[in-house]
C-alpha cells in the first residue's frame, strides 16, 4: 500500500474511531485495516493510536499528524485534478440525508437543475425524520432541523425555520378558535413523538425573553411530520409545525394559523459534515447550491410571508 493510501486508512480510523466501522466504510477487511496503521506507524517510527476495547483515539503524534494527512490528501486529489476540467475534477457520488418533507417539497423539485449543471454528479438522498449517524451509513453531510448533539462533527449554520400553530378550519368550527395558551386547556392538540427517543414535544410559545411549554395530552400521538400535518388536515387538532411544510396548505385554505402571537422559538437548521478541510469538490458545490437553496426555500422566505 503506497503512502497515500496509508494516510487514507489513518484518516478513516480517526474519523471513526474504531477499525470496525474504518474497514466497513473504506469495503475493506478488518485486518487490512490493522496492517495499514502498523505499516504506517513503523514508518514514521511513532505511535499513532491509543487502542482500546470500545475506542481508538489519536496519541498526541497521531493528532499532529492527521492535520497534515488531512492536507496532503486534498493537496493529491488537487494536484490530480490540475489539468482536468470542473466536471470531471467534480465527478462521483454523494450521500446526503435530510427530513423527509424538506426532500420531497424543497430539494427532489430543485434536483433536475443541480444535475444538469454538473452531469458528473450523482446524488443519494436519505431522506428521514430520524437522526442518522453520518460514519456508520456512509453519509457525506446532513441537513438538521433543531438543536445538535453530534459536537465532533463540523457544523455550517443555514438560518432557521418559523414555527407556527395551525389548525383545521373544521376543527375550529366544531371547536372554536384559541385566543391564548390558556385556552389550550379546552383544545385538543396532537402530539409529535421523537423518531429517535419516543419523547412527546411539548406546546411551546415565546412570552417575552422566555419559552414557555405545556404539556401535550392529545388523544392522538404520531412520529413523522407527514403523519403529523395529515391529522390536522382531517381535524383532529392544533399542531405546531415549520411555516414552509404547511404554506401550501395555508393558501389552499386548507389550514388556518391560529395563536400568532405565541408562536414557538424558530428553529436552527445545519449542515453537518466530518471534515473542514478535506472537502472534494463535488460535496463543495453540492454544497453551496444546498445551502443556498434551503436557507431561500425553507429560511428567510418563510419567514417573511405573511400567514393569515
Amino acid at each position: 500500500m503506497d503512502r497515500i493510501d496509508l494516510f487514507r486508512v489513518f484518516v478513516r480510523v480517526v474519523v471513526c474511531a474504531n477499525f470496525t466501522r474504518a474497514a466497513d466504510t473504506l469495503g475493506m477487511p478488518r485486518s487490512s485495516v490493522s496492517a495499514a496503521i502498523q505499516e504506517l506507524e513503523n514508518r514514521v517510527g511513532t505511535r499513532l493510536l491509543n487502542r482500546t476495547t470500545r475506542k481508538v483515539t489519536t496519541t498526541q503524534d497521531g493528532a499532529a499528524l492527521y492535520d497534515r494527512c488531512l492536507r496532503l490528501i486534498a493537496d493529491v486529489e488537487e494536484t490530480e485534478n490540475l489539468f482536468r476540467s470542473a466536471d470531471v475534477s467534480s465527478a462521483g457520488t454523494l450521500r446526503v440525508d435530510m427530513p423527509s418533507r424538506i426532500g420531497r417539497l424543497i430539494v427532489t423539485p430543485a434536483l433536475p437543475a443541480f444535475l444538469d449543471a454538473y452531469p458528473q454528479i450523482d446524488v443519494e438522498i436519505n431522506a428521514t425524520d430520524r437522526p442518522v449517524d453520518l460514519i456508520e451509513e456512509r453519509i457525506d453531510c446532513a441537513l438538521r432541523v433543531g438543536t445538535l448533539n453530534e459536537s465532533e462533527l463540523i457544523a455550517r449554520p443555514i438560518g432557521t425555520l418559523a414555527l407556527i400553530n395551525v389548525a383545521s378550519p373544521a376543527y375550529l368550527a366544531r371547536h372554536g378558535t384559541p385566543r391564548d395558551p390558556d385556552d389550550l386547556a379546552y383544545h385538543t392538540p396532537i402530539g409529535y413523538a421523537s423518531p429517535a427517543s419516543g419523547r412527546l414535544a411539548p406546546w411551546e410559545w415565546v412570552d417575552g425573553d422566555r419559552t414557555r411549554t405545556l404539556a401535550i395530552k392529545g388523544r392522538v400521538t404520531v412520529n413523522n411530520a407527514e403523519a403529523y400535518i395529515a391529522c390536522c388536515l382531517t381535524g383532529l387538532g392544533l399542531i405546531q409545525i415549520p411555516a414552509y411544510d404547511v404554506e401550501a396548505h395555508i393558501r389552499a385554505g386548507e389550514l388556518v394559523e391560529v395563536l400568532p402571537g405565541y408562536r414557538a422559538p424558530p428553529m436552527p437548521v445545519t449542515l453537518l459534515y466530518l471534515h473542514r478541510q478535506y472537502l472534494s469538490r463535488r460535496f463543495q458545490v453540492f454544497a453551496d447550491w444546498f445551502v443556498e437553496l434551503v436557507r431561500i426555500q425553507c429560511c428567510a422566505q418563510i419567514e417573511t410571508i405573511p400567514l393569515r
